[in-house]
């Protein structure tokens, strides 16, 4: 091991060999520095546009930054001095705190900044970049003579940023210096190599153990120059470097460390250039033994981290307290980053937004696919209560294309309920409830694609007067566009039948269906099942015929269309219709006010939209997706194929129970709104047929079989033995 000199060596008292004889031992080889990278992210610049536009405006005077550095850990790649959204102070008159509240942080140690964001380009062009460059030289020189640097070593490292941001485009020209003192004579190097080829097995161990208790240290682990004592008896300690003054007089063994940034097996990294000019004015030490601080996953490493030996030839009059001293350190060129893709807001908020999906597929669900969830364009049928709630789940989960269909008002009863609107919506009359949702919407994510269709649905049961025919066939064919040319149609009216023609259209069409309804304190979440496959008019024949049967076996056959059990392979999972035994009338004339209104516990509507959301989900994710069989098992939650959990046909919840509970039901063939019957006779007569099933409601009965069936059921009667019954009851005694 080479010999490390006391801290009393090679004093001006004690000179060291000539600089010419050491040269010509190692033929003159200076002494070269790595020079720092340098690295600003887009939260220091989103940072410095909001400051620029909200604070500085054309105020170009200097503002007080902080960049923040760490040893290096990797023997390919340089740790850059850094810049983030916390380099920038809240107000541009105030002094950053970044250095006091990052002082014990290992992997960010602070360095303070100077920041000149011009207004024009020219302007950044103009500067002059000498005069800069001197002016914070000098701020590292008077630190070092007044002794400030004694106590803050971090000024040693100061550095220096212009810039000019052009706020229209999202660009920012800009151009890093670390300012350095130079030597009238260059540092010559003597030697360099790895530490553990320096110290021996004992001083390695106490030294890794000190070092790394430094760097873990709440206080010191931010402070990148240091002193490294080594005693006799191989014990190591780390030391501030204030406490230069009472070791000097101990004749132990002393290295001056620091934390090198650079990774080159032979070169140390920039902060050593003040460092070692530190050292010569402040101690007259012209012979310097310096130790570069690497590590590697933490902790330090010896094979990586290196000890140098460097002389220095105190430079004349370097003690003039006037001496502007000469200084290097811009970068070779500025630099130019555009951030038009990421800068602007609303890409931003997308970005935002995305991150609680992007850092759930981490752990929790890796085969989340958020390309999905964006591109899928969902249809709400009704923007009331829960119109507002699944508008903005959906939003949660990163679908960015949402249509809203209503034909109301917002009235002054609707924003305590209905998350989208305000006050100011209800005035004048009220704002179209579609209209304004989507305009809601894009003030809370601006970056959603929302639109406002003013529609009222036709329904049966609501007879339509002749004059009106005309509108309400545009109106039908409307509403068949917009299912048409959506991916996902939610069903969340007020009323039973206007439920009945969406559900028609997004059979016919095979797409994805989700029905949200509300009781009192209770509510119904389901998906509808896949639209019935092409079939010819034979098919269609037979099922008419089947529904005619008027004996004991056609009743029962009829009834077990209807029931949840029995083999069901391959049957498609039920519609919201697919249990009513008639067909959808009107359910509000004639009714009093609490009859026409949703009257519902406030809690309801939340629960009921969050559940359809997450099915939807689960639908867009399951491999066999609308045709994906209902599932009421919980066997499935947590397994590796299936993340998100089961996907059930339909969830009741009970609030006044607090309970919820999974059902699963198939599709009926005697439905009056997804039957093969009836999309067979849509197929056949379109706006023909939806206007005489509207205007008529027991044409559907009469066309589905529900009419013979009740009529079948009517008369059907059973005899009671009176002694048979009486039997049994004796044998269940």
């Amino acid at each position: 091991m080479p010999k490390i000199p006391s801290a009393a060596a090679y004093s001006p008292a004690n000179p060291p060999p000539s600089s010419s004889s050491i040269t010509s031992s190692i033929d003159g080889q200076i002494l070269r520095f790595i020079p720092f990278q340098s690295s600003a992210d887009e939260g220091f610049w989103r940072r410095l546009s909001s400051l620029k536009l909200d604070t500085l405006g054309l105020d170009q005077s200097p503002i007080p930054i902080t960049g923040f550095y760490a040893p290096c850990s990797h023997p390919q790649v340089p740790n850059p001095l850094k810049l983030m959204a916390e380099s920038l102070p809240d107000d541009a008159g105030e002094q950053s705190t970044s250095l006091q509240s990052v002082n014990g942080n290992r992997n960010r140690c602070p360095v303070p900044g100077i920041l000149y964001n011009t207004n024009t380009l020219e302007s950044f062009h103009s500067l002059d970049k000498n005069a800069l460059l001197k002016a914070e030289a000098k701020k590292i020189y008077d630190d070092i003579i007044s002794g400030k640097a004694d106590d803050d070593c971090t000024v040693l490292s100061r550095f220096l940023l212009i810039s000019f941001a052009d706020l229209k485009k999202w660009t920012f020209y800009h151009w890093f210096a670390f300012p350095a003192l130079s030597f009238d004579s260059p540092a010559t190097l003597i030697s360099i190599q790895s530490a553990s080829k320096v110290f021996n097995l004992e001083e390695a161990k106490s030294l890794t153990k000190a070092c790394n208790e430094w760097r873990n240290s709440d206080t010191r682990g931010g402070i990148p120059f240091f002193l490294v004592r080594i005693t006799s008896n191989a014990h190591v300690t780390i030391q501030p470097l204030k406490a230069w003054e009472a070791l000097q007089h101990g004749g132990e063994k002393l290295l001056f460390g620091f934390y090198d940034p650079c990774n080159l097996p032979s070169n140390p990294g920039w902060p050593l250039r003040n460092f070692l000019a530190f050292i010569c004015l402040k101690w007259k030490i012209e012979k310097i033994q310096f130790f570069c601080f690497r590590e590697r996953r933490g902790l330090i490493d010896l094979d990586f981290s290196l000890v140098g030996e460097a002389l220095i030839v105190f430079p004349q009059g370097w003690k003039d307290p006037h001496r502007v001293p000469k200084a290097v350190g811009w970068d070779l060129k500025p630099k130019l980053i555009n951030l038009s893709a990421s800068m602007d807001p609303t890409r931003l908020a997308v970005s935002a937004a995305d991150l609680n999906l992007k850092l759930m597929r981490w752990r929790a669900l890796p085969s989340l696919d958020i390309s999905i969830l964006s591109s899928i364009n969902c249809l709400l049928l009704g923007a009331g209560t829960l119109g507002c709630q699944v508008a903005r789940m959906l939003m949660a989960w990163g679908v960015r294309r949402i249509t809203f269909l209503d034909s109301g008002r917002v009235s002054m009863s609707n924003p305590v309920r209905q998350s989208l609107y305000t006050f100011e919506d209800c005035l004048n009359g009220g704002e179209l409830k579609a209209v304004a949702a989507a305009k809601s919407l894009k003030r809370v994510f601006p970056a959603v694609e929302a639109v406002g269709v003013e529609l009222e649905i036709p329904m049966p049961g609501h007879p339509v007067p002749t004059k009106e025919t005309n509108n309400v066939i545009k109106d039908c064919e409307h509403l068949q566009n917009l299912i048409s040319s959506h991916d996902v149609v939610f069903l969340l009216t007020d009323t039973r039948e206007s439920r009945w023609l969406p559900t028609l259209l997004c059979t016919n069409e095979n797409k994805v269906a989700i029905t949200a309804a509300l009781g009192f304190d209770s509510y119904l979440v389901m998906r509808h099942g896949a639209g019935p496959a092409p079939f010819s008019s034979d098919m269609h024949d037979s099922t008419c015929s089947s529904a005619t049967d008027d004996n004991t076996n056609g009743i029962v056959s009829q009834i077990h269309k209807l029931s949840m059990e029995g083999d069901h392979k391959g049957q498609r999972l039920g519609c919201y219709f697919c249990n009513d035994v008639v067909a959808p009338i009107d359910s509000t004339s004639n009714r009093t006010l609490d009859q026409q209104c949703t009257v519902t516990r406030p809690g309801a509507a939340p629960i009921a939209s969050s559940l359809a959301v997450e099915m939807l989900v689960g639908i867009l994710h399951h491999p066999e997706g609308i045709n994906a069989p209902g599932e009421i098992s919980s066997s499935i939650i947590g397994s590796n194929d299936r993340p998100l959990g089961i996907l059930p046909h339909q969830i009741r919840g009970s609030l006044s129970q607090f309970s919820q509970m999974t059902l699963l039901g198939y599709s009926s063939k005697c439905c009056t709104a997804c039957s093969d019957a009836v999309v067979s006779e849509y197929r056949r007569k379109g706006m023909e047929f939806v206007l005489r099933a509207i205007t008529q409601p027991a044409y559907l009965e009469d066309l589905t079989g529900l009419t013979e069936l009740l009529i079948s059921a009517n008369s059907f009667s059973l005899d009671w033995d009176e002694d048979a019954d009486d039997s049994v009851a004796n044998v269940d005694d």
